[in-house]
């Protein structure tokens, strides 16, 4: 039986090899990792998907401006075990990751993905328009969804980080971005 909870410290290496799974080390090559980097997000917003205690998914959402001080969520990223897909398991990450930060007063989530999966969840391009990654991404493929009504009217501009990246002890997840960073590093080099 799948079970949907927030993500704990002790979850941190098997998330990280679920998402190398899912994804390989072309991760961290993505835009959005740009904006993940060093990191921590969002309170109480990052949940993942166990079976049996093995982590069968997972989803985070962090802390973004939409432009010049318009605050709004990053999704990404979601990622199901390649054994557990088509069961349901991401469609339930994203409806509870939505109702939580809905619940929490968060007034709009971006995510960088495919529309036709998206569109299900309310995500749209048409929000995001004005707006752009700091890096390459696809226009058609900058989603946006508003938990409250208007929260991204007139939003333009670069998305960029909230505040600033705080020392972390051992083993944080922060640190595991960091290495994470090593990854790339030596993938760019080996292209």
């Amino acid at each position: 039986m799948v079970t949907i909870r927030e993500e704990r410290i002790a979850d941190v290496a098997a998330r990280e090899a679920l998402l190398d799974k899912a994804y390989g080390v072309a991760r961290f090559a993505k835009t959005s990792e740009r904006l993940r980097e060093g990191r921590t997000p969002a309170s109480g917003l990052s949940l993942v998907a166990a079976d049996h205690r093995q982590l069968v998914g997972t989803v985070r959402l962090w802390n973004v401006a939409a432009g010049p001080g318009r605050n709004a969520l990053l999704l990404g990223p979601l990622a199901v075990h390649p054994d557990h897909r088509n069961r349901g398991i991401g469609t339930a990450l994203m409806r509870r990751v939505i109702a939580r930060a809905r619940l929490a007063g968060h007034r709009a989530i971006l995510l960088v993905g495919d529309a036709a999966y998206y569109g299900r969840f309310g995500f749209s391009a048409a929000l995001t328009g004005e707006l752009r990654m700091p890096g390459f991404c696809e226009p058609h493929r900058l989603l946006a969804l508003e938990l409250k009504s208007g929260a991204l009217a007139g939003a333009r501009g670069v998305i960029g980080t909230i505040g600033t990246a705080e020392p972390k002890p051992a083993g944080s997840p922060t640190l595991i971005a960091a290495e994470g960073s090593k990854r790339r590093a030596l993938v760019q080099r080996a292209a």
